[in-house]
């Protein structure tokens, strides 16, 4: 039951208020006009609240753990080179946490194996299948975001 996941919120990784920040900030800070979600980002979304509706809890913890870890590992590396590169070296409100990254990540991870480990081998075989969905709705993202760049 997605009663399950209830664990999984506010647990400090979430980055919609940062993000929304960063996005006014360039907005006001280099006159621009605030875009649209595009198509990648709107599919992706779609399919992630698919996997709610039908309870695919498996399917949804794969998205899950790939998104939130890929942005506290090589996304901070890449935040950093960006903001020396583009942003006079502004550290993006994205890429700063409410306390100890590390100790959240800890958390978080302790309580998908605790979820994990109650799953069937069938369950396990449907997250690590989802994989491939994860990085391809993660890399049109990306490569959206990128204009089409992305070897994504």
């Amino acid at each position: 039951s997605l009663d399950g996941l209830s664990v999984f919120r506010n647990t400090g990784l979430e980055r919609v208020k940062p993000l929304e920040e960063d996005i006014e900030f360039m907005v006001k800070e280099y006159n621009l006009q605030r875009p649209e979600v595009g198509k990648p980002g709107l599919d992706y979304a779609d399919e992630i609240r698919r996997l709610g509706k039908e309870e695919s809890i498996p399917e949804f913890m794969c998205h899950y753990y790939n998104f939130y870890f890929a942005h506290t590992a090589g996304g901070r590396m890449i935040g950093k080179q960006m903001s020396a590169l583009l942003l006079d070296k502004k550290t993006l409100e994205f890429y700063k946490w409410d306390g100890d990254l590390n100790e959240i990540k800890d958390k978080v991870k302790n309580d998908i194996e605790e979820m994990v480990a109650e799953w069937s081998r069938d369950e396990k075989d449907r997250c690590v299948e989802e994989t491939a969905s994860a990085f391809r709705g993660g890399g049109a993202v990306n490569s959206y975001l990128s204009g089409g760049q992305s070897p994504h």
